[in-house]
């Protein structure tokens, strides 16, 4: 495959948006008090370059053409941004995130109380590898794995195979790569900027989205986040090749992707007459609408979710109560998004051709 170096390949959207020192967050996530870095319409997309902390990190040396080196990689087929931001940047690994976020882009228009929808429209690898990586005092094991005093990082190379481009692991560390699994590209992390001048972790997700690592969030879906300043100041990174529900053992395929989104300003009063109140991170793809529940607390996070589902429902297709709550128990998935990531996150999956009987007459057209 083509290696996508900055500026190398197709950037399909109005505005290309590069992952450099100047253009990227490392450990913290945007607030009220940074500039952006792009400045754009409502309805205008943008092609970023998001490159994986995987290769970047401290414990992995920092220095991501040694790394990737030792795995085999030839220099030119490590991504130069990714050597750059390693080089120029640092964190607080003791306080700060893990991860790498590109923004933020201001959208015209945005205000406190809208919504800002971003569609996926398009996301590319930009290398065939990655890493998968268990870390002490992280992950759904906590004290059992990683066994070693050091942390845990599977390289996990791409092949294409039959039926696609697909992750490869061996059985014993030394063996062939015999397991495959399928690719299934999102971005792990998708926001906007929190009110005041602090940045936030970049672990925890909340309701400006963030570190949400929902699965559902691949090519064609929709993320819907409640604007909390004044044009949006939207960001995107952690980015994934694959990833299961859950991402157990911390992270999930972790692979630089080149994504192109399109960013669009939902005004308060069509929000409210399409979903209600909003109060968190909502997908929509084109099977399911997806509301979340996000606590430190996996139970609190499912109770949470049914709330939203039940809201969502209710303000949606006008169902009652008690109704929504035994339609979502018979016919709703609530899937775990991660347990990893300090806040744990529940999303459903509600079916909206169970909903296309209902009559909707005067509602405006689903976005």
């Amino acid at each position: 495959m083509t290696i996508l170096q900055p500026g190398v390949g197709e950037t399909p959207g109005d505005h290309y948006l590069p992952a450099r020192p100047d253009t990227v967050m490392w450990g913290r996530l945007p607030c009220a008090a940074d500039a952006p870095v792009l400045t754009i319409r409502s309805g205008s997309s943008v092609t970023i370059d998001t490159v994986s902390h995987e290769g970047v990190l401290e414990d992995q040396g920092k220095d991501p053409r040694a790394y990737f080196g030792r795995h085999g990689v030839d220099p030119g087929d490590v991504l130069d941004d990714a050597v750059a931001i390693a080089a120029a940047l640092s964190r607080d690994p003791e306080n700060d995130g893990p991860h790498i976020v590109t923004g933020p882009v201001a959208v015209e228009g945005a205000q406190p109380g809208d919504l800002l929808r971003i569609t996926v429209e398009r996301l590319v690898p930009r290398v065939p590898y990655g890493v998968i990586s268990n870390r002490h005092g992280r992950g759904a094991l906590v004290g059992v794995l990683p066994r070693t005093p050091l942390t845990v990082s599977v390289f996990t190379p791409v092949e294409e195979r039959a039926a696609g481009p697909m992750g490869t692991l061996p059985v014993t560390d030394d063996g062939d790569r015999v397991v495959a699994f399928p690719l299934a590209p999102f971005l792990g992390t998708m926001g906007v900027a929190v009110a005041g001048n602090e940045r936030p972790h970049s672990v925890p997700p909340g309701v400006h989205g963030g570190n949400l690592d929902i699965n559902l969030l691949t090519e064609g879906a929709r993320l819907y986040l409640p604007v909390q300043v004044p044009g949006a100041l939207a960001y995107v990174g952690d980015p994934h090749f694959a990833q299961g529900d859950g991402e157990v053992a911390l992270t999930a395929l972790e692979a630089s992707l080149r994504a192109t989104l399109r960013f669009d300003v939902i005004p308060r009063a069509e929000a409210l007459r399409e979903f209600g109140e909003v109060a968190g991170p909502l997908v929509r793809t084109d099977e399911f609408l997806v509301p979340t529940g996000l606590d430190v607390d996996l139970g609190e996070a499912m109770r949470k979710c049914v709330r939203a589902a039940i809201d969502l429902i209710s303000a949606r297709w006008g169902m009652e109560e008690h109704l929504a709550y035994a339609y979502l128990s018979a016919a709703t998935d609530f899937d775990i998004s991660q347990v990893v990531d300090i806040v744990c996150g529940i999303h459903a999956r509600i079916r909206e051709s169970d909903f296309d009987a209902v009559d909707r007459t005067g509602d405006p057209a689903a976005g």
